[in-house]
């Protein structure tokens, strides 16, 4: 994945930052509050909104389970459409591979539509060591870009900032890009959004070559699909004389009526619209029509390994559409960028560690950044149960080992958590295997249950802090029961 998050540290340490900042916390909370409900009332609208989530889960199942007989499909559907289609294993093949197609062109800048996969790549570095300068067009995008910024958001890359702080960033950075800094530019957003489509025009009309991710890829036709709001997608793919499209392997769909299904749950779970503004299609190449050339970078860079795993597989589900961000308590507090990935919130902390293999500090800190509350699996429209992945990757993290991404083997060491706890549980461990010391210490705790303080002291001040400890019931289920139905218990309390 991209190298701009090399070296960061676990989630813990990255949060604490983010959880001391007043204003982006503002931000966050105002940006995800109104767009989850937005959301709310958007779905709300409809009375089957149950089973297309159902359908949607059950056509990605399929299609994964068969990923390979679809993906084949693919390649000769693109390929018959007058597409070429290319593998990349890694982030590494991905970049060349596109690097060497822009130097076939013989031009130097392109300008390129929204992409997760490129982002996840590290694209524009890459393009930027060749010389090459990429150009982004979504407008949170650009704000990122010119902020010399990363993305924080799924869907809205530059929620973290305010329109305040983007009218500076277009005031003091548009000058260095070509064009005289916009005069007497206000926060208003109207005026933002004219300053970025003034700023953008002439790179739509010069550039000649366009790079894009995609929502879906139809195996039956070949068919690329991208769903955004501004119409700048529909400039980058249409304008250029050559498009090259890098997209993950899971985007694949069998049939155009599967993609029916996701047209109308992912408009509605992302940006909140009944239907996208802007669905832009295309099969191969037509003369007269679009782009002269196309190329396909099929990315694997984890995917194929993580298929591998029976309950880790389902975060291969997503459709990118961010609802889950937007209900996190933990996102909400600590903002995308603690997540050391393009992929934050609840599905980057089950997305990222799958993809990059669990060696660094980060990706094994991030399936313990939730609360697993369940928000998360409530809201996304492929029921992807989060909170079980996480689950799961905690137990990976806990046991250690191996694992292979992309033909390196990764290890993944033991979470050695606090010393106190680790000696609480070598206790539990050993009071469990022997059942009458087991015994004596419920009835003891039961019998000092008035003592029992509602914080702890020492080492665990810091857990209970933010909790009381449970309240110790005047006798254990097991005198219970022996009181209940088969007599009373010697030494039981009352």
């Amino acid at each position: 994945m991209s190298g701009t998050f090399v070296g960061m540290p676990a989630f813990p340490a990255a949060a604490r930052e983010a959880v001391g900042d007043a204003t982006l916390r503002a931000n966050l909370r105002h940006a995800t509050h109104t767009i989850r409900d937005k959301r709310a009332r958007a779905v709300a609208e409809l009375d089957d909104w149950a089973a297309l989530r159902e359908a949607g889960r059950r056509i990605k199942d399929h299609t994964l389970r068969h990923l390979d007989t679809y993906l084949v499909q693919l390649e000769e559907s693109v390929t018959a459409a007058g597409g070429t289609v290319h593998w990349a294993a890694d982030a590494d093949e991905a970049n060349a591979i596109v690097t060497e197609l822009v130097r076939a062109t013989g031009e130097r800048e392109v300008v390129k539509v929204k992409s997760m996969a490129t982002q996840e790549i590290g694209l524009n570095e890459a393009l930027e060591e060749a010389g090459i300068r990429a150009y982004e067009t979504d407008l949170a995008e650009l704000i990122v870009q010119l902020g010399k910024d990363r993305p924080s958001h799924i869907l809205v890359p530059a929620i973290h900032r305010n329109r305040g702080e983007i009218g500076a960033i277009f005031r003091r950075e548009m000058a260095g890009w070509g064009r005289p800094a916009p005069e007497g530019l206000t926060d208003s957003p109207a005026e933002l959004a004219e300053a970025a489509r003034l700023h953008l025009r002439e790179k739509f009309l010069r550039a000649k070559v366009g790079i894009s991710g995609a929502n879906f890829m139809v195996a039956e036709t070949g068919t690329l699909v991208v769903l955004e709001s501004e119409g700048n997608g529909r400039m980058c793919l249409t304008l250029p004389e050559t498009l090259i499209s890098v997209v993950g392997i899971e985007k694949v769909v069998p049939t155009w009526r599967d993609l029916e299904v996701f047209l109308q749950t992912l408009p509605r779970s992302s940006t909140a619209e009944r239907m996208n503004p802007y669905t832009s299609t295309w099969t191969g190449t037509t003369d007269g029509d679009g782009p002269k050339t196309f190329h396909l970078v099929l990315l694997d860079n984890g995917r194929t390994d993580t298929l591998a795993d029976e309950v880790g597989r389902q975060a291969l589900r997503c459709i990118r559409c961010s609802a889950c961000l937007n209900v996190c308590p933990v996102y909400e507090r600590a903002g995308g960028h603690a997540y050391g990935s393009v992929y934050p919130g609840p599905i980057g902390a089950i997305l990222s560690p799958q993809l990059r293999g669990m060696g660094s500090e980060i990706d094994r800190s991030l399936p313990f950044a939730s609360s697993l509350c369940g928000a998360c699996y409530e809201v996304c429209p492929v029921a992807i149960d989060i909170p079980e992945v996480l689950v799961h990757l905690r137990e990976r993290v806990a046991e250690g080992g191996e694992v292979v991404r992309n033909g390196a083997r990764i290890t993944v060491r033991p979470a050695k958590g606090h010393a106190a706890e680790r000696a609480a549980m070598r206790a539990a461990a050993w009071a469990f295997r022997r059942p009458g010391v087991l015994r004596t210490g419920q009835r003891l705790a039961s019998g000092t249950r008035r003592l029992h303080p509602r914080r702890l002291p020492g080492p665990g001040r810091a857990w209970s802090a933010s909790r009381e400890l449970p309240e110790v019931p005047r006798e254990s289920f097991r005198d219970w029961w022996q009181r209940t139905q088969g007599g009373p218990a010697e030494g039981s309390t009352k």
